[in-house]
């Protein structure tokens, strides 16, 4: 990872607010006697919100919120967290950062949600962040690996990530590369923001002096038609042998179903949050099956269709709770986004039993500051989560996938890109 330099007068002026409140607890809101409360908190309920793409061109990721308000109401219906329900506002921004910034404003503002938990995007969360940390109000475990929600922790102290950070997904990518491609002329599609050069840079970094294996790069629009194929071509005629597809699910489609059209073969590295089995069945049905058969990816979470886990306690339940809770139905449980959502969304809730029945934004970053979940049951065998002074990535651990046969095929040595 690389951490940022930032001036003393700003990491004081950062850390100011975030120190202030953990030491007085800031209690605003309504009250309920004499007893104060907290900013969308009573004594009965809970109210957090997001933003999150439920149109536009990175809807394949509306599953996320639908799968954490499935399981925010099952837990509701078994009386919530220490007595309180929980009530998830969930605003469409369509992945356009000038749309979210005033959802959000409005999510603070006119709801007074407790806090914004699992807001999607890199370029979502760059444009909310400073608005949401200078209100102190909890920005957890967004929905996006970006590296800077961990290295820039003291700059931003009420906001933190969850999921493994693609710099370090794109360390392990260079240690498999280094190790079965030998010499390979890689071409990356990026896009074009911190999200995409997360990758790059993460890749060039883990290639260290191998670096100038990187023959090409290409880039696209987030808020573009999903449409890479000039953008793929032009990598192949770079003479690229290995093409590393850092997108979003409807650009990574584009991208490997062009690799199809254009009978390239090259050994082909998917970013993880593109793996779905949606996203992998819509290249299959227009005739790209043999173009993605043996391509190669990360994971960290359980596959709910993979038979090792059909029998496992949090698939079942995971099953269980898309058939009752989720909605508008149908909810697919073989599109393995719904099973991240529904992760999230269970790390949340098991910190907020953590910080117990006086609960406060600063319990609450204090919280999620000092992790250390081990028993992450939609998680991999291994897998943990941790926080703890200067180190504020969750997870910097994941394991090697294929896809073979139609289906992703692990490997269960879990590695740690640190």
């Amino acid at each position: 990872m690389i951490g940022r330099r930032y001036r003393l007068r700003s990491l004081a002026i950062a850390t100011a607010g975030l120190l202030v409140g953990l030491a007085c607890g800031t209690t605003q809101g309504a009250q309920s006697g004499t007893t104060p409360t907290e900013v969308g908190v009573t004594s009965t309920s809970i109210k957090i919100g997001t933003t999150t793409p439920l149109s536009g061109p990175a809807s394949f990721y509306a599953p996320v919120s639908k799968a954490a308000n499935a399981y925010y109401q099952y837990i509701n219906a078994q009386g919530g967290v220490n007595g309180r329900k929980i009530t998830y506002v969930i605003y469409d921004d369509g992945y356009d950062p000038a749309k979210a910034v005033p959802l959000v404003h409005q999510l603070v503002e006119q709801d007074q949600v407790f806090a914004v938990v699992g807001e999607l995007g890199t370029p979502i969360n760059t444009a909310t962040r400073p608005y949401l940390n200078q209100q102190q109000v909890p920005d957890v475990f967004v929905a996006t690996g970006a590296s800077k929600w961990g290295a820039e922790y003291k700059q931003f102290p009420w906001t933190i990530g969850l999921q493994p950070d693609y710099v370090s997904e794109a360390k392990v990518y260079a240690k498999d590369i280094m190790k079965n491609h030998p010499n390979a002329k890689i071409g990356i599609l990026y896009q074009n923001d911190d999200y995409g050069k997360d990758y790059v840079n993460g890749l060039t970094q883990g290639l260290g002096s191998n670096s100038s294996w990187i023959t090409a790069t290409q880039s696209y629009d987030s808020t573009a038609a999903p449409d890479v194929s000039s953008q793929v071509a032009a990598l192949k005629d770079k003479g690229a042998d290995l093409l590393l597809i850092a997108a979003t699910p409807a650009f990574a489609i584009s991208a490997m179903k062009t690799v199809s059209r254009l009978a390239w073969k090259p050994a082909i590295y998917l970013n993880n949050v593109a793996t779905s089995t949606v996203n992998t069945n819509a290249v299959i049905a227009a005739g790209g099956g043999p173009a993605i058969e043996g391509m190669t990816s990360t994971v960290y979470g359980k596959d709910p269709n993979d038979p090792k886990w059909a029998d496992d306690p949090a698939v079942l339940l995971y099953r269980k709770i898309l058939s009752q809770y989720c909605a508008p139905q149908p909810c697919d449980p073989t599109d393995a986004t719904y099973f991240a959502g529904m992760g999230g969304a269970w790390v949340f809730v098991e910190v907020l039993k953590k910080v117990g029945k006086n609960v406060t934004r600063t319990a609450l970053m204090n919280a999620v500051r000092n992790m250390n979940i081990t028993n992450d049951p939609f998680a991999l065998p291994g897998m943990m989560l941790h926080t703890g002074g200067a180190d504020q990535y969750p997870s910097t651990q994941l394991a090697l996938e294929h896809f073979q046969g139609g289906r992703w095929v692990i490997d269960y040595n879990v590695i740690n890109a640190r």
